[in-house]
């Protein structure tokens, strides 16, 4: 077989942002997005458009069935409303369900838009206008599986932290070789570094008990933190979750309740064979008040098909 060459004449560049690479560069910088819906065909039947699998849905609903001493629910996103408030018929089950734009909660900020980063949202969402003091801090991957009480996220007006004590990765010898990512953990620790912790209180895939004037008061007085950490339109290694700040102020006033007691159950991956989560749920699914499940939409067809039918049963 005969040898060919490739000529390589230059460098260019065929996206939706740009048609060259001073276009693209440009847009990305600008923190312009690509994406959007598709139109060229009939996608109704393909479950990837902009992939999800109504996880909105399913947390507003556990929360309706099982807090329903919650009295105000928060969705923000940037100029979307879910279709399932856009297309229910029964809008009163939903009357305490409230879109929230990222205009309004980076009111002043709003050089930092477009953002498609969470760090920034997390930092900013307590100046949603008309927020309660003492709020409950939902993912789009947070489920309540059971009745809830408002004692599992207050006690005598302090959040109740499920988590427990760890070392920083720089202090783990196997870790210090490693390249350091940014992920969910880092962004913890550096929480606690700004508040001055020598270790770092890790919080899991649990709704998160938060006080607002914690983040008012902390950013009243620092305000560069709070803008180093808004900054930034995609994670950033040097970024915090405003989550874990918060929960490492409280820890270090004495104005919390630390649980070691999870009562969580927790699917990271879904590579085990379907009948492990089948028995995990049936010995499980009535013991714990939470479900995460990570990157739902990546879990294969039949064990998404078992944990949609699942969920979907729980909140009849």
């Amino acid at each position: 077989m005969s040898q060919k060459r490739v000529v390589i004449t230059g460098l260019g560049a065929l996206t939706p942002i740009g048609h060259n690479i001073t276009q693209f560069w440009s847009a990305m910088m600008a923190g312009e997005s690509g994406a959007a819906p598709i139109t060229r065909f009939d996608a109704e039947k393909f479950r990837t458009k902009f992939d999800q699998v109504n996880e909105i849905k399913f947390t507003i609903d556990s929360i309706l069935k099982f807090a329903p001493y919650i009295e105000n629910i928060y969705i923000i996103t940037d100029e979307q409303t879910p279709d399932f408030l856009e297309k229910n018929v029964r809008k009163d089950c939903y009357s305490s369900v409230s879109i929230v734009d990222h205009s309004v909660i980076f009111e002043s900020y709003e050089a930092f838009l477009p953002t498609f980063n969470c760090r920034p949202i997390e930092t900013c969402m307590h100046r949603i206008p008309g927020l309660s003091e003492h709020f409950i801090y939902f993912n789009d991957d947070f489920f309540l599986i059971n009745p809830t009480k408002p004692s599992d996220f207050f006690r005598n007006g302090l959040p109740v932290l499920r988590g427990q004590w760890l070392k920083f990765d720089k202090d783990i010898f196997y870790k210090k070789f490693k390249k350091a990512r940014i992920g969910h953990k880092r962004a913890q620790q550096k929480g606690a570094e700004i508040i001055g912790f020598n270790k770092y209180y890790n919080f899991k895939h649990t709704p998160h008990p938060l006080r607002k004037s914690t983040f008012e008061t902390y950013f009243k007085a620092n305000a560069k933190v709070f803008l180093d950490n808004i900054k930034f339109k995609f994670r950033n290694e040097n970024q915090f979750t405003p989550q874990g700040l918060a929960n490492h102020i409280e820890i270090k006033n004495k104005t919390c309740v630390l649980k070691k007691d999870l009562e969580l159950l927790y699917f990271r991956s879904y590579k085990k064979p379907l009948f492990w989560y089948q028995l995990l749920m049936q010995l499980k699914g009535n013991e714990k008040k939470f479900l995460g499940l990570q990157s739902l939409d990546l879990c294969p067809p039949k064990k998404l098909g078992f944990l949609i039918r699942w969920i979907e049963n729980r909140l009849k």
